[in-house]
């Protein structure tokens, strides 16, 4: 009988904490509702300490998630372990995960401690933990650089403290498999105790081995693996879930691993946590890049038509691409409607799909036909949006070789006033946001702002994405229109609602004050 390991996703605490990827509560909510449908047995919901928001953050996914682990991660301090308690306090199967750095060089210039005092510090942090929660999981930070023995020696100690869960981070990505494997087996048969504690490995992509080296830990005893979606994380981000799941079901005959992931609500995930961050998938991504069931090369595709395995190792179903490719258009009704819905693996309710269709109606009368790409594109992201403080009423602009750039903007406020402003710019675009930051009064600084089509044709839908920072903090936004210059305007202000609505939520405090780098 296969072995089964747990799914450790963190892709809202080490995959937020990328540069760019930072997400509100309403889509930190949203994701968490997905990872549970996912089938994730644990999800880190963020670093309750780094600030009030995160707190409230991990709080509200505490709130809603039933059927996964809820974990807050916590420096090996008091306050820390407090915070995340005070966060964590109302989930259904709560964990603290408390670190603290093993290797030489981490101990010497980073936490400037002898081994002895991060040993007393680690026992110390458990047993308070212990004191919240019972179930409680210890990382040795950079414990692949870390002296083999001296990590049997903190685990060990950690478990006699009440750690259930031991986690051995390649924090750097500096590990090879086999390496890798053998330090997990290695720790398996010199800490005494092991047996009373899960196995966990959290491994960093630096040299691109973070799956490779997950799946040799799990091959060498690991029974918790961690992971992020679409393998976001600090740096080169961390090992990939849909990586590391298709390659234990795919390769189960060699593997001989299982896990309870639902593997047809993965391509769901990816795009959702794709829309919400504004990271976009890059095309030759494994699993669910887009180029990944596609066969451009004439070989292929003989091979394909004969036999789908000759080419494919999983199918698109498997992941939770549908096949059914029938045509959507201005003629189709609401029952069609739905049924493409639930083919996408949206389930909603009443209410939200009259909503969506009344949108795809009017989507479909400027397009001759809407695609599941269109679909996703309007759906996607849509529950984790927060109220709208402005809305877009109109917009001109005037653009041209010989003529400035210039935009009159009107935005109608939630109060149920209209403001409007006309600016100059250096394009349309320019023009267009600088009109809007008049309107809300602050000088916003346009940090990324991209544009892609969501299908081919001369009819695509265009998608928009911005990354807008005010006062050091940060905020995502996504437009869609037929029109590109509409598509900027809406992702502008989606931007804005997303930054009023959370300073009002957080009384203005987000983002990281913590006194030390977050690194596990």
């Amino acid at each position: 009988m296969a072995r089964t390991v747990q799914i450790f996703d963190t892709t809202l605490r080490d995959g937020e904490q990328a540069p760019g990827c930072s997400m509100n509560l309403q889509e930190k909510v949203e994701v968490a509702r997905q990872l549970e449908k996912l089938g994730v047995d644990v999800m880190e919901a963020g670093f309750p300490a780094a600030s009030p928001g995160d707190l409230a953050a991990v709080k509200a996914v505490a709130g809603v998630v039933k059927n996964s682990a809820v974990a807050g991660l916590c420096r090996a301090l008091e306050k820390d372990i407090d915070a995340g308690w005070e966060a964590l306090s109302k989930a259904a199967q709560p964990r603290i995960h408390t670190f603290i750095a093993t290797s030489p060089i981490h101990m010497e210039y980073k936490l400037k401690m002898t081994p002895e005092q991060v040993l007393e510090r680690a026992v110390a942090a458990v047993k308070y933990a212990k004191k919240y929660c019972s179930d409680v999981e210890f990382s040795a930070e950079d414990a692949s650089r870390s002296n083999p023995d001296f990590l049997c020696k903190v685990f060990a100690a950690v478990i006699d403290a009440g750690a259930t869960v031991v986690n051995i981070p390649d924090t750097v990505g500096y590990a090879i498999p086999a390496e890798f494997g053998n330090l997990v087996s290695y720790i398996k048969a010199h800490t005494p105790n092991i047996d009373r504690a899960r196995i966990s490995v959290h491994c960093h992509n630096d040299l691109g081995l973070a799956v490779a080296n997950t799946l040799a830990a799990a091959l060498a005893g690991a029974d918790q693996l961690e992971c992020t979606i679409n393998g976001l994380g600090e740096r080169a981000g961390n090992a990939a879930l849909e990586e590391i799941v298709m390659g234990m079901r795919t390769r189960k005959d060699f593997l001989d691993i299982e896990c309870r992931i639902d593997t047809t609500q993965i391509y769901a995930a990816s795009r959702l946590v794709s829309q919400v961050t504004g990271v976009r998938v890059q095309p030759n991504k494994a699993v669910v890049g887009e180029n990944a069931f596609a066969h451009e090369a004439g070989i292929h595709q003989h091979g394909i038509l004969a036999n789908r395995a000759t080419y494919e190792i999983m199918t698109p179903e498997s992941i939770g691409i549908p096949r059914n490719r029938m045509v959507l258009g201005k003629h189709s009704g609401r029952h069609a409607f739905e049924e493409r819905l639930k083919d996408l693996g949206f389930n909603l309710e009443p209410k939200a799909v009259d909503e969506f269709f009344a949108q795809f109606k009017v989507l479909a009368d400027k397009k001759k036909v809407v695609s599941d790409r269109d679909i996703e594109a309007m759906i996607v992201g849509s529950a984790a949006a927060v109220p709208e403080t402005y809305k877009l009423d109109r917009w001109v602009v005037n653009s041209g070789s010989s003529l400035s750039a210039t935009s009159t903007i009107r935005l109608l406020h939630k109060s149920g006033t209209y403001h409007e402003e006309v600016a100059v710019g250096d394009g349309p675009i320019d023009a267009a946001f600088k009109a809007i930051d008049r309107i809300v009064g602050k000088n916003l600084d346009l940090e990324t702002f991209e544009l892609g089509a969501v299908t081919g044709g001369e009819d695509a839908q265009g998608e928009a994405t911005v990354k807008i920072s005010w006062d050091g903090q940060r905020w995502n936004g996504r437009g869609l229109s037929t029109d590109i210059i509409e598509a900027a305007i809406k992702a502008y202000v989606a931007a804005i609602n997303a930054m009023e609505w959370e300073l009002s939520a957080t009384g203005g405090q987000r983002g990281n004050s913590v006194e030390e780098p977050i690194g596990v």
